[in-house]
């Protein structure tokens, strides 16, 4: 076992913020998505989104319910004020005058539009006149999804690509771009497998380019397909999952199928244990796996989304636990690696390339690279980040070195990262 001085004196500064390859996301859009928390959670609604805003969230998805918000069938359904926005027009209209970015996801059939079945069940008529009167009453919002996981019968039923096309995806393209030219629309929005009752990612995106889709970019929730897949490697391969682990070919078939359309990431997260014994992973492998993710979007050409599900984690323990606080609000280590996400890129010998984000705060921002010595931490390098956030550099450490990024503006660090 190596003494912690050996390690510490090995440990360099800095060479500074490295430029990002030009094919790469260096504006890649980092947020979160939590509907219950962001609608009705603990405080006010502005205190709700400081919290948002201290995290360095740049954009919130929220799901609007078209049955929520159009219970009885409008008069004049292209008209805003045929419809009952209620919270969620309280929500859009805050996150505007902060100036967050908002990606709203259209979901959620009334009765009076599928022959009085559930909110699952594909509409017959009415999706584009909602799409219209969404975007006419919020046309700050520039980023929209259509549908959530229609690859499941969960969300929707029957389980068809032709009939999500047809009913849903290609009127609301139609509806939001005559609404607004500038509105950006994705479609997908799939599970990264296949269920008893769905289809595999894969199967329905050809689905869709059969159906002739039409969509700015393809939306994927590339969750783990277990606790031991990292964003990195996958135990499963050639199985038709899309999951982080297998960002580089998800991206090759939206290219393939849809040309060099973007590719959104619209839910993403590791559940923990606690309180999951059976699918979480512990809290300092989501905080690590939370930097991972953002170095591989980072990387990856072409992705310019990646939403984090959840910011708390939902109050029973058959739900989901993936936010960075508990259900009984005490934050997980993956708090701080949300704003100051850290990862290791490559080691060659004793050299090792660092790659991280300080997210809270506008233009470059101050940095410090930090190695703990012994029950303390002694800053081995400073600097400032990119426009973006985002720096790049390289250390020489031994193996087992423990770093993390500590942002003077903050007053606080990431999660401390081992070295491999």
């Amino acid at each position: 076992m190596r003494r912690a001085g050996a390690t510490i004196a090995a440990a360099l500064a800095l060479l500074g913020v490295a430029a990002v390859p030009a094919q790469a996301s260096p504006h890649a859009a980092f947020g979160i998505q939590d509907d219950a928390w962001i609608l009705s959670g603990p405080g006010t609604l502005d205190q709700r989104l400081t919290t948002l805003a201290s995290l360095g969230v740049g954009v919130v998805r929220l799901t609007l319910r078209w049955d929520e918000v159009a219970a009885a069938k409008p008069a004049a359904p292209r008209d805003p004020e045929s419809y009952d926005w209620g919270v969620y027009g309280d929500v859009l209209d805050a996150l505007h005058a902060r100036g967050t970015n908002a990606l709203v996801t259209l979901y959620g059939t009334p009765r009076w539009a599928n022959g009085g079945l559930g909110p699952n069940h594909l509409p017959t008529s009415g999706f584009g006149d909602f799409a219209y009167a969404a975007s006419r009453r919020f046309p700050w919002v520039r980023m929209w999804t259509v549908w959530n996981e229609p690859n499941t019968a969960i969300f929707s039923t029957p389980v068809s690509p032709s009939l999500y096309v047809r009913s849903v995806l290609n009127p609301g393209y139609a509806a939001l771009h005559e609404a607004n030219r500038r509105n950006l629309v994705a479609g997908g929005v799939t599970s990264p497998r296949k269920t008893p009752t769905g289809m595999a990612p894969l199967a329905f995106m050809q689905g869709m380019r059969a159906a002739h889709a039409r969509l700015d970019a393809y939306a994927q929730n590339p969750y783990p397909l277990s606790p031991i897949e990292t964003p990195t490697h996958t135990s499963c391969a050639r199985c038709s999952y899309f999951t982080m682990a297998t960002l580089p070919e998800i991206r090759r078939y939206v290219t393939r199928y849809f040309g060099a359309k973007p590719l959104w990431l619209t839910e993403y997260g590791y559940q923990t244990n606690p309180p999951d014994r059976l699918l979480g992973v512990s809290y300092a492998r989501q905080a690590q796996y939370i930097g991972e993710a953002a170095l591989r979007v980072w990387r990856q050409p072409g992705v310019t989304v990646l939403i984090q599900f959840l910011l708390r984690d939902e109050p029973a323990v058959g739900g989901w636990q993936s936010g960075l606080y508990t259900a009984g609000g005490a934050p997980k280590p993956a708090l701080h690696a949300f704003a100051l996400p850290l990862a290791e890129v490559s080691r060659h010998g004793s050299r090792v390339a660092l790659w991280g984000m300080v997210r809270p705060g506008r233009g470059t921002r101050a940095y410090a690279v930090q190695v703990k010595a012994g029950r303390s931490w002694r800053t081995v390098a400073t600097g400032r980040t990119a426009s973006s956030g985002a720096f790049a550099g390289t250390i020489s450490a031994a193996r087992g070195a423990q770093v993390r990024l500590w942002a003077p503006a903050l007053g606080y660090a990431s999660p401390a990262l081992a070295l491999g």
